[in-house]
């Protein structure tokens, strides 16, 4: 098919889509916060709007989803999901300009969200346009539906899929995100590892305490906790909890070679993150790969007790939380992380360690010979000069096993992301070239699904 007249339009209105870009990402909409969800999702509704699309701002029991639909030329479906939500921009300090006033800068564009998942979601309606000025009608049926806490493990989009599965019905789904490698090569993800966010607490005293006064004679919250933690895990990284592996599958014989054609990323990220040295010293492909995406985690992601301004204070604190995330893999599930992570603490002896469960979803596998796949792994060749190079999970998490298990629909990823994106820290940025990139390749799935 001849795209000269999408990828023209695509080039010439890029300063127009980057500032509609911007204006959305001007809305700190933090879920973690709970800040202008309302505020986002009307705006989200409105750039929908203006495309022709019948819109809904639709409740989930948190925040609201924005539902959208447009008929296009072909009777076939296409399913996109995207989400408003952002992460907190702290540390503030260390961000070379204000997060929430999108910046471009030496071909790129600095701002909270505006990869994670602001940019994804207008480089989509960007497509849509260029197919639009050429044809005047979309090529099939567009669905978006576009949540408000992605950032928090979604927590009531999964019961809002099953209940609306009808509603949200397609063919195909383009997931939210996408990503190149550090040779600008595309990928094509897999799947998603699930999680199981909590947090643990302890409270011994009603108030902290002078540590001359209590500081052999009175419990100390925050060493409580510590040996509680020390439970969880051993010092080859092995989860203690039992029960914890009894499900997991193991990589299969094509994930293996998969990982094994994917470049070896331990240099990168030596350089990127200083890291000194891979835990249980892995050193090569496909085992770091495997490793990084494969496996369940168990990671303290937060610890908080007592004093922590300048200089000294000696005080016994009385209370002391921690937040730790659980990455799960198939056939993993939250519900059962934090069954048995209570009866193992309860059995260490560390039932006084209150468990609150913060959000959590199951992992999800995508078959990778599925023909969507396929044609999204192909289509990428005339932009980038690869096809996507398949990956066999990404070692984040998010919402597809609802998508997969509700809707029965193949999900494929096509997006900007990259390495130096900074993602969820400061100075989260986007490539204008990759912008543009992503752009012409998810309007050539949206034309070459309809035409398939």
């Amino acid at each position: 098919m001849n795209y000269k007249n999408v990828d023209d339009y695509i080039q010439s209105n890029l300063d127009n889509s980057l500032a509609e870009l911007a204006k959305l990402c001007a809305v700190p909409s933090i879920a973690a916060q709970n800040l202008n969800l309302d505020e986002c999702a009307e705006m989200v509704a409105q750039m929908l709007q203006a495309r022709g699309f019948q819109t809904e701002i639709m409740p989930s029991g948190g925040a609201p989803v924005v539902y959208a639909e447009r008929k296009g030329k072909a009777d076939k479906t296409l399913l996109f999901y995207n989400h408003y939500d952002v992460q907190p921009p702290e540390p503030l300090d260390l961000w070379e300009s204000p997060p929430f006033e999108a910046t471009r800068r030496d071909g790129k564009v600095y701002a909270r969200g505006v990869s994670d998942d602001k940019g994804h979601f207008v480089s989509r309606l960007f497509a849509l346009d260029a197919l639009l000025a050429e044809d005047g009608e979309l090529p099939c049926n567009v669905k978006f539906v576009v949540e408000g806490e992605e950032e928090i493990s979604s927590v009531h989009l999964p019961a809002f899929i099953e209940k609306h599965a009808e509603k949200l019905a397609a063919d195909a789904c383009v997931w939210e995100f996408g990503y190149t490698d550090p040779d600008d090569k595309p990928i094509q993800i897999l799947g998603m590892r699930g999680i199981c966010y909590v947090q643990l607490d302890v409270e011994l005293l009603s108030q902290d305490v002078h540590s001359g006064v209590g500081g052999s004679i009175f419990p100390n919250a925050a060493w409580r906790l510590v040996w509680a933690l020390s439970t969880l895990k051993d010092k080859d990284e092995r989860i203690l909890i039992p029960g914890h592996y009894d499900n997991v599958v193991p990589p299969t014989e094509f994930d293996r070679q998969i990982a094994a054609a994917r470049p070896y990323m331990g240099e990168e990220y030596r350089q990127r993150y200083g890291v000194k040295e891979f835990l249980r010293g892995t050193n090569s492909q496909p085992e770091l790969l495997l490793q990084e995406v494969m496996e369940p985690t168990c990671t303290i992601c937060g610890l908080t007790s007592g004093y922590q301004g300048e200089g000294s204070k000696t005080v016994l604190p009385a209370k002391a939380s921690a937040k730790v995330d659980f990455r799960l893999v198939p056939n993993q599930t939250p519900e059962e992380v934090l069954k048995n992570l209570r009866a193992h603490l309860d059995a260490q002896g560390f039932d006084d360690v209150k468990v609150t469960f913060l959000g959590g979803e199951a992992p999800g596998r995508c078959d990778p010979n599925d023909p969507f796949i396929q044609l999204v792994v192909n289509t990428a060749e005339e932009v980038y000069g690869w096809p996507q190079q398949m990956v066999p999970m990404s070692g984040g998490s998010g919402p597809n096993h609802a998508f997969l298990h509700h809707l029965k629909l193949p999900i494929a990823v096509a997006g900007m992301g990259y390495p130096g994106g900074q993602v969820h820290a400061p100075n989260e940025n986007i490539r204008e070239d990759l912008y543009v990139k992503a752009t012409r390749h998810v309007a050539r799935v949206v034309r070459e699904f309809a035409e398939g």
